[in-house]
């Protein structure tokens, strides 16, 4: 039996630059789901022009996306596990790039063009999103760190970017068309190419299963989407992740009205108070790989999550508009861990990890869709500043289930960190 391969020999060497060069394209193809999302969404207010919509004839129309999205969703693992994450993200790649391609369209002509180009773009980002998030924990047990949140920081830069070159041509009024055109076919040309570069989504399986052969993916095939509904930690993980992704939510389309409707603040104010919000959650993202590999999933999480409860409290008690702001840095700061930090934890079986990610994305996508309306509703009744006290709530239900993260198997009080890493010792 030969000896293992010295840490400078040329397969070691390889190996490193393999693993390198896919953590280069996942964290490409998190931007660019990302930056293509941020596209459309930088564009709604022309469409809803153009076609002369109502604000809930616009809102029944956005729904098409959340459509799409609910049927991808449940079946993206076993496609996934069926045919691969690389396979998967470049094909709905694609067809994301189609449903843009309809909506931008259908914007110039017909309402009901537009609503099958955003089902296709659901149906596409839900399935794309399962399948990076399977290949960012492949890539981040291959490396040997925490590294899924910089992923999940990918794409917050890329919805950054979206958003800014979005406001740029709208200032230079660039037909709706024509924009999203030009994106769809930069995500049809970067994302397949980026994805050349993905490892094999079985390469990081402990117990030495074969890299995305046949065997390896019958193994995956044969653990059912049923199965995964099953177990209590897949679905505990799926709570936490709807929970944080529900402060998540609510910060991202609530945190400014209710800056401005609560304090009286000028516009501006609420706009700044909403990119400090999304400042420090990609700052907690860029910045957390150190934190979990240090401290391990569960402490990180649970201080995380009360650093995000004492944020909401401070928001919503403070005397004053820039106590306010403070208290929506850290509402920001407190929520950046918890989905990426999900996924991750769904994924640490690399043969089920896909069908494990898509039960937990269905679960935490349900409050994608559902917290905003239901601050809208509660916010009727109470006002919207003293609704998202409900955030600090199912913060406070994360604090309690943030256990379910530790790794499977992990003995009590030993258990690892997100990445299975040399250093599989802390909880």
């Amino acid at each position: 039996m030969s000896d293992p391969a010295p840490p400078s020999s040329p397969v070691v060497a390889g190996a490193v630059l393999e693993i390198r060069a896919a953590t280069v394209a996942t964290a490409t193809v998190f931007a660019a789901s990302g930056f293509a999302f941020a596209s459309w969404a930088s564009r709604i207010a022309q469409v809803r022009d153009q076609l002369s919509l109502s604000s809930s004839a616009l809102g029944l129309v956005l729904l098409a996306i959340a459509a799409g999205s609910i049927v991808s969703l449940p079946s993206a693992g076993p496609i996934v596990a069926r045919f691969g994450s690389r396979r998967v993200v470049a094909a709905m790649s694609l067809l994301l790039a189609a449903g843009l391609v309809v909506a931008a369209f259908g914007a110039e002509v017909s309402v009901v063009a537009v609503v099958a180009g955003l089902v296709l773009l659901g149906f596409g980002n839900g399935a794309w999103d399962v399948a990076m998030n399977v290949q960012g924990a492949v890539v981040e047990r291959l490396s040997g760190r925490s590294i899924m949140s910089r992923f999940h920081a990918a794409f917050s830069v890329g919805t950054v970017g979206g958003a800014l070159v979005g406001a740029g041509l709208v200032a230079l009024a660039v037909p709706v068309w024509l924009h999203l055109v030009v994106v769809a076919g930069l995500v049809a040309v970067v994302v397949p190419m980026a994805t050349r570069r993905f490892v094999p989504d079985t390469a990081a399986d402990p117990d030495g299963a074969p890299d995305d052969t046949a065997a390896g993916r019958q193994i995956a095939a044969r653990f059912s989407v049923l199965q995964a509904w099953r177990e209590p930690r897949t679905l505990l993980i799926g709570v936490l992740v709807l929970c944080f992704a529900f402060a998540e939510g609510v910060g991202n389309d609530w945190i400014s009205v209710a800056l401005i409707d609560g304090y009286g603040a000028p516009a501006a104010i609420g706009t700044l108070v909403f990119a400090l919000f999304l400042a420090a959650m990609t700052a907690g993202r860029w910045f957390g790989p150190a934190w979990l590999d240090r401290w391990g999933r569960v402490a990180v999480l649970r201080v995380l999550s009360l650093v995000g409860i004492a944020g909401v409290v401070v928001f919503v008690f403070a005397p004053s508009p820039v106590l306010a702001a403070v208290g929506g840095l850290l509402w920001g700061f407190g929520t950046s861990l918890g989905f990426p930090v999900g996924m991750s934890a769904a994924a640490d079986d690399p043969l089920r990890a896909a069908t494990r990610v898509s039960v937990v994305a269905s679960i935490g996508y349900c409050a994608f869709l559902a917290g905003p309306p239901l601050i809208g509703f509660l916010g009727h009744e109470w006002g919207v500043l003293r609704a998202t006290v409900v955030v600090a709530v199912l913060l406070g239900v994360a604090v309690l289930v943030s256990p379910a993260t530790r790794p499977a198997g992990a003995v009590s009080g030993r258990a690892g960190h997100s990445a299975a890493g040399p250093s599989r010792g802390r909880s």
